[in-house]
């Protein structure tokens, strides 16, 4: 059995030991998940409506034994998101959420990522202490940290490279606009 299938069996038993889910819906549970176009486990449930957040976060920080944090609403300190690239954070489903002078505070959607760690460890020295959260809540903090709207670009433009990281490119007063890669005439 590999890591994701044995994530949703054991997912499951927590909750229906916590009697969110019926021990007899169950099987069937993992059997529609198996059909399902999400890629993670929690966001089919959630997708589909079959069980709510704050359940979630909860079986999240039953099975990884760390504590979960919702993400919706959290104030991100800005010196902190700047530390990483945006696409190395979505890629690593991670975004740190605070630090002290050793410390830094990191939400994952998979504490146990076997690279995350090292990963985490090109950009910063801290040591690191882990809350887990529902991935896609990460990559909207993300991307919503990164992605300026057009009015907020001045002059200048933004476009993300095929590993998700922002390339800015500055736009001067009597030059026209060009994407890259696009050829003059």
């Amino acid at each position: 059995m590999n890591k994701k299938e044995q994530f949703v069996k054991d997912f499951t038993s927590i909750l229906v030991k916590r009697k969110i889910v019926p021990d007899k819906e169950a099987e069937s549970l993992q059997n529609n998940f198996e059909e399902a176009s999400q890629e993670r486990f929690d966001e089919f449930l959630l997708d589909e409506g079959l069980v709510d957040k704050e359940d979630i976060l909860k079986g999240l920080q039953e099975y990884y034994q760390v504590p979960a944090i919702d993400l919706v609403g959290y104030f991100f300190q800005t010196f902190l998101l700047r530390k990483f690239p945006k696409g190395v954070m979505i890629r690593n489903l991670f975004i740190p959420l605070e630090a002290d002078q050793n410390i830094m505070l990191i939400a994952t959607a998979d504490p146990e990522a076997p690279e995350l760690l090292s990963k985490i460890g090109e950009f910063v020295s801290y040591d690191i202490q882990f809350r887990v959260t529902i991935a896609q809540d990460i990559i909207n903090a993300v991307q919503e940290f990164y992605d300026k709207s057009d009015t907020e670009m001045g002059e200048e433009w933004a476009a993300y490279d095929d590993y998700g990281d922002m390339n800015v490119y500055e736009i001067g007063a009597d030059e026209e606009y060009s994407s890259p890669g696009e050829e003059e005439d």
